[in-house]
């Protein structure tokens, strides 16, 4: 069973999936939600765990998942503070 994924930026421009410093396993989420396109950035311990968790929570809204910009190594990564 996998370990789920980690939600970095919700309902995010799309263009943070541009963003280098990101880790390199994060994925850019399309979804709908009442008729309006949705981009989640999130990451995960793979690329099935993270449509999975997609997947079950957005199913026939879910569109597109695609590999981000990101070049940093997610262990030596940590998430901006607020």
């Amino acid at each position: 069973m996998g370990k789920g994924c980690k939600v970095i930026h919700e309902d995010c421009d799309p263009t943070f999936g541009q963003d280098r410093s990101l880790p390199y396993n994060t994925f850019l989420i399309e979804y709908t939600v009442e008729g309006l396109t949705k981009f989640d950035v999130a990451s995960g311990a793979g690329q099935v765990d993270v449509f999975d968790e997609y997947w079950d929570k957005y199913h026939s809204d879910f569109v597109n998942m695609t590999l981000t910009e990101g070049r940093v190594n997610p262990k030596n990564w940590s998430p901006p503070s607020k």
